[in-house]
């Protein structure tokens, strides 16, 4: 009976939240995407990740403003042979944290490439953040953060540059791209107060001025 009973709990508090968002993680393989969902979600890190297999999801609530938020993370495959799984799932989502390797030119220039798979398959009002990952490999680094930053301006994205090992801008990353949500979503109710879902039926507004860029600290 207690059992039943804790199960019961379980499944209400699941579902005790105002509003759900869901999250993707993207870029090429090995820019450290697992290595930064964990980081956030279970505040664990292991350079012991292999490659993701198609698609995982964490799942973690926030507060805003005296509302719970469940946010859905999506941590996706890089690899090429996946990309017709993983490209599924961008519909729907309402935010997506698009991660490049500070020590790997090619996953830099990749950023494009995934900025239109953004364009073409999930709803217009995504929004992005930039993520430059690993900037604790200073003495590897191959992409300034002037870079990144500069590409980030130009895609119209926030930028962060983060490190999953040393938790730097984890966080911070996590915050902002649901801040920049919940702003978006507040403006779409007040041109429409029948609109209340944190879905994407909520259609959010457009033209919302980009939060400040932040940097890696170390």
């Amino acid at each position: 009976m207690a059992a039943t009973q804790d199960g019961k709990q379980k499944e209400n508090s699941d579902q005790n939240f105002d509003y759900m968002f869901k999250l993707l993680i993207i870029g090429n393989s090995s820019v450290g995407k697992t290595s930064f969902l964990f980081r956030y979600a279970d505040d664990s890190f292991t350079s012991a990740f292999v490659s993701t297999v198609g698609i995982d999801f964490r799942v973690k609530t926030v507060y805003r403003n005296d509302k719970s938020i469940k946010l859905q993370i999506w941590d996706t495959a890089g690899q090429e042979r996946y990309r017709t799984i993983t490209t599924a799932y961008y519909r729907g989502a309402m935010g997506f944290i698009l991660m490049y390797d500070i020590t790997n030119e090619e996953s830099f220039a990749a950023v494009q490439d995934w900025s239109t798979q953004i364009k073409t398959y999930s709803w217009d009002n995504a929004q992005v953040i930039l993520v430059g990952n690993k900037c604790d490999m200073e003495e590897e680094r191959v992409v300034s953060v002037d870079s990144g930053r500069l590409l980030a301006e130009q895609l119209g994205f926030e930028f962060f540059e983060t490190s999953a090992k040393d938790n730097i801008n984890i966080k911070q990353t996590f915050e902002s791209l649901v801040d920049v949500i919940c702003d978006k979503m507040a403006d779409s109710l007040e041109s429409n107060p029948a609109e209340s879902t944190g879905t994407p039926t909520a259609k959010l507004g457009d033209g919302a001025a980009p939060l400040q860029q932040s940097e890696c600290s170390c």
